[in-house]
């Protein structure tokens, strides 16, 4: 399990200081980005070097309460399945103890070139990342 602190920014809410459901999934983003920066692939050399991109292929999200403004929040991202060219990830947003949402993404490997479907980079069991 990855962890991930972030904090409600005004920028985040809605006009009565709630957290608003789109930044939710940018939270959601940021997650599984350094969740592949802990396993040691950087998107930009993935990208450049590699000629390979992650893009959601699906996205389920369930919002079980609100984050308000200033909220200090933990995003949660564990990889769940793995195929040869997606990766599937569980991950929640915390405050504290309270669970403000629940999701399941998958992300397709895309060649850069084509568009088409990708071979995931190898992640080697010590590379797989712990909490942070």
């Amino acid at each position: 399990m990855h962890r991930l602190p972030v904090r409600v920014y005004y920028e985040d809410t809605d006009a009565e200081g709630v957290l608003y459901h789109a930044a939710t999934i940018r939270y959601l983003d940021r997650g599984r980005t350094e969740w592949l920066r802990a396993a040691g692939h950087l998107l930009r050399h993935m990208a450049e070097a590699e000629r390979r991109v992650f893009a959601v292929h699906s996205l389920t999200v369930r919002y079980l309460g609100m984050g308000r403004l200033d909220d200090e929040l933990t995003v949660h991202t564990r990889l769940s399945a793995r195929g040869r060219a997606s990766l599937d990830f569980e991950q929640s947003l915390w405050r504290e103890q309270e669970c403000l949402a629940q999701a399941e993404i998958r992300v397709a490997c895309l060649n850069v070139e084509t568009g088409r479907p990708a071979a995931v980079p190898e992640l080697r069991p010590d590379e797989e990342p712990d909490d942070a």
